[in-house]
């Protein structure tokens, strides 16, 4: 089948500073995994008491804790759909093209999680980009309901239990060999060997978090980006902003006024340590997080379109042309950050530091990205995820 790629001369600019802004919020929330493990993270929090952590830490929980997985599941779930809405015009959409483009993205996860850092989510894409381009074809309808039930389905916990018992699942198993200690010193002094190891041991333990917790967020955002793109919305963004604008404000501030009282309040109330009602607080927290996410795109698009501040927003454009790319470049910067192959700093960076880290990374990852597209067409990884899915060896270097 002769299939041709997207042309980056036809992308739509707002969409790649959408994917730009969610690696730059993708990597806020990872550096701090990378630097100390779940496993480690409350004790290793506890000894950052300066006035300028605590600010950190509320500038994670308010602008970053689980807004950006959302944005980036929603974006994927976008651009597959506008890829397949395209071949559906022209009579070539076909599952196995998107099957094998999924394989092509699934390897590189794998390969990331060895490689690199064991918290990839592209393979959990590859998987679930499957699923939705068998529903592409389906009603808007069905789109929407099924989005909202897969967000608002409140028994995962009780149901992954349920499964990791049938399958006698320990997710605890494959890390009890590992104390605090340990973990510090795999990361810090062992070998490359070790840190292979070591990742594959906590992807093994972070299964249930993967599959349990983050898939179905991943699925819903899928399905939500699916019918925008089946519906091609992104044509006419500038017209969507201004007729969603009331709706999406009153979203926003319900949302973050809920947000604040989580955060602030509910902690030193005895309902908060009910059993019945501190699931409920937690998923519309999770919810807030996730309308706070969306609410981002809206104000990006608002900015874009009718403020003179567009401009400020156009760097992130080059990053997320080359969102895959970065995504990873992101766990090689990690890897040296924090482990023997570099400066041995895990676990000894404060909030604050992370923050500014993660940061400035970007910046440079902008500045690179930038770069980089002036001489080639597409980012090293996203070349060779379409050389894959194509079946052929295509251009790379620009004609001068």
């Amino acid at each position: 089948m002769n299939t041709q790629p997207t042309q980056p001369t036809k992308r739509i600019e707002l969409l790649d500073v959408f994917r730009g802004f969610a690696i730059l919020g993708i990597f806020v929330v990872n550096i701090e995994i990378m630097n100390c493990v779940f496993k480690n993270q409350g004790e290793f929090s506890q000894q950052f008491t300066s006035g300028l952590d605590k600010a950190s830490v509320r500038i994670f929980q308010l602008f970053f804790y689980s807004k950006f997985f959302p944005i980036f599941s929603f974006l994927f779930g976008l651009g597959i759909t506008m890829q397949a809405m395209k071949l559906f015009e022209k009579n070539k959409l076909t599952f196995s093209f998107f099957g094998r483009r999924m394989l092509g993205l699934f390897i590189i996860g794998a390969l990331h999680i060895l490689l690199l850092w064991s918290g990839d989510v592209v393979h959990l894409y590859a998987i679930l980009g499957l699923l939705v381009t068998l529903l592409i074809k389906r009603s808007n309808k069905l789109l929407i309901i099924l989005s909202l039930i897969v967000l608002l389905f409140p028994f995962y916990e009780q149901v992954g239990g349920y499964i990791l018992e049938l399958f006698n699942y320990n997710p605890e198993h494959y890390l009890k060999d590992y104390s605090s200690e340990k973990i510090i010193e795999t990361i810090r002094h062992g070998s490359y060997a070790d840190g292979v190891k070591l990742r594959t041991l906590e992807y093994l333990s972070n299964i249930p978090v993967l599959f349990i917790f983050l898939a179905p967020v991943a699925l819903s955002m899928f399905l939500l980006g699916g019918y925008i793109g089946k519906n091609n919305l992104v044509s006419s963004l500038d017209k969507l902003v201004m007729d969603i604008k009331k709706p999406a404000l009153i979203i926003a501030i319900l949302t973050n006024v809920y947000r604040l009282v989580f955060l602030f309040v509910l902690p030193d109330l005895e309902i908060y340590r009910n059993e019945i009602a501190r699931p409920v607080f937690l998923k519309l927290m999770f919810l807030s997080d996730v309308a706070m996410g969306l609410f981002y795109l809206w104000l990006l698009t608002w900015i874009w379109f009718y403020t003179p501040w567009k401009r400020f927003l156009t760097p992130f454009k080059y990053a997320g042309r080359m969102a895959l790319t970065n995504y990873v470049m992101q766990s090689f910067i990690g890897l040296i950050l924090f482990s023997s192959l570099g400066f041995e700093l895990y676990q000894t960076m404060s909030p604050t530091k992370t923050l500014l880290t993660a940061l400035l990374a970007f910046a440079f990852q902008m500045v690179f990205s930038k770069i980089w597209l002036t001489y080639f067409k597409y980012g090293p990884l996203e070349w060779l995820w379409r050389c894959f899915t194509y079946k052929k060896m295509l251009p790379l270097k620009r004609s001068i």
